[in-house]
């Protein structure tokens, strides 16, 4: 049973460690901010992580169009 516990908290620790990854290569690329990855990712961020993701999205990417969870309400304008 302990062995089971070990390996199931390793592997939760792993996809953590890997999700966190991905979005944070996500937020500070010089690409794209249209990756459908990347913004489901930022968008179900807790909020300040949001905020700090679409704040460095935002300075990256600063003429185009802002992507779902950085968009103001009108779609048009970042938060």
């Amino acid at each position: 049973m302990k062995k089971l516990l070990r390996l199931l908290l390793t592997i939760a620790l792993a996809m953590v460690v890997l999700t966190g990854f991905r979005w944070y290569r996500y937020v500070t690329n010089t690409d794209s901010p249209y990756d459908e990855i990347g913004i489901m990712l930022n968008n179900n961020m807790p909020s300040p992580i949001n905020a700090w993701g679409c704040a460095k999205l935002e300075t990256t990417f600063t003429g185009s169009l802002p992507q779902r969870g950085c968009a103001a309400d009108d779609g048009t304008q970042w938060k």
